[in-house]
């Protein structure tokens, strides 16, 4: 799941709603999934300094980000710290403004949300490094500092059956020119279809114009969750997908290769409060290696795990962070 796809309009309804939120996150609620599993020592070491000072860590509430949050709470706990969880806030704005009035100390974010939604800019950047120095240096204004981004990047794609792709040798979006534009079929959202950056640019940058190279009759408009299965079982062959989502694994879909780079970068990075990071600099030491495993491949089996498994998020970042040897099991 994502929640950038409507990034590009934030209104004022969005924005008195995250007032009332930051107002109750205020008076010291606690998410409602605040358990974390006890853990033992691994390769994270305790910061010189540290001495058990609470950390208010914070997250959304969606599947992804109640993993990153819980991984956030398992490193700053193994770092010496006492981790404040205050993961599982409903909505972007809410947990934006958390960390603008310095109501909590560090939470993941994406580069593209932040540019887009918070920064109030027109067009994403589709350069990695160049979206997070964007958003990096436009946030020390904030009082925020963005640490070292994850290689994950939770942006929009066109994934297609895994058979599909074999058969007719498709790894990169340009590649459906190959194709008859009677198989040039597509499932995608009805935002995404009449978005001004959405389905007909799309199709214009990769040399695909719509009436001509994908006739109307051949895009069908669904649901977000419904593309998942709908490409899975031919009803188109493919679907407009974020790149992290589980059911691409589940679902045996391959992503292709964005190999015109016209979606903008949405890549995870810690963001600090500024004055607990002047004071602590070595956590965001001590994150960058976690971050630095986390590519859209892990997601998207952390991700499944949750949404397609059912497990709890805190035990699906418990065990990863077990696996990778950051933390170890309870002695």
């Amino acid at each position: 799941m994502s929640e950038h796809k409507t990034s590009h309009r934030v209104t004022a309804v969005l924005a008195m709603l995250g007032a009332g939120m930051l107002t109750i996150t205020g008076c010291g609620l606690q998410s409602s999934t605040a358990y974390t599993p006890e853990f033992g020592p691994g390769s994270i070491q305790e910061i010189d300094g540290a001495n058990d000072e609470p950390v208010r860590v914070v997250s959304k509430n969606f599947t992804e980000q109640l993993i990153l949050g819980k991984i956030l709470v398992l490193a700053v706990d193994a770092a010496g710290f006492n981790a404040q969880d205050m993961t599982n806030v409903p909505g972007s704005q809410p947990v934006r403004q958390m960390m603008m009035n310095h109501d909590a100390d560090v939470t993941i974010e994406y580069t593209g949300t932040a540019w887009l939604t918070y920064m109030g800019q027109e067009e994403g950047i589709n350069d990695p490094q160049k979206q997070w120095q964007a958003v990096h240096d436009e946030d020390l204004n904030n009082g925020l500092v963005w640490g070292e981004a994850g290689p994950f990047n939770n942006t929009y794609a066109f994934a297609v059956r895994e058979d599909f792709a074999k058969e007719h040798n498709l790894t990169k979006v340009s590649d459906i020119q190959n194709l008859p534009v009677e198989d040039r079929t597509f499932c995608v959202e009805a935002e995404f279809n009449s978005r001004a950056d959405g389905m007909t640019p799309m199709l214009e940058h990769y040399d695909l114009p719509r009436g001509e190279e994908v006739p109307d009759d051949n895009i069908g408009l669904y649901d977000t969750g419904a593309i998942y299965a709908a490409t899975a079982d031919g009803s188109c062959n493919f679907g407009e997908v974020f790149t992290t989502d589980g059911r691409i694994l589940s679902l045996n879909l391959t992503v292709l290769e964005d190999d015109k780079h016209y979606f903008p970068a949405y890549n995870g990075s810690p963001v600090f409060n500024q004055e607990f990071l002047d004071q602590h600099p070595e956590l965001e030491e001590t994150l960058a290696p976690v971050m630095a495993k986390l590519d859209n491949e892990t997601l998207q089996e952390l991700n499944a795990q949750v949404d397609v498994e059912g497990k709890d998020p805190a035990d699906v970042a418990f065990d990863w962070m077990v696996d990778e040897g950051f933390i170890s099991e309870p002695h």
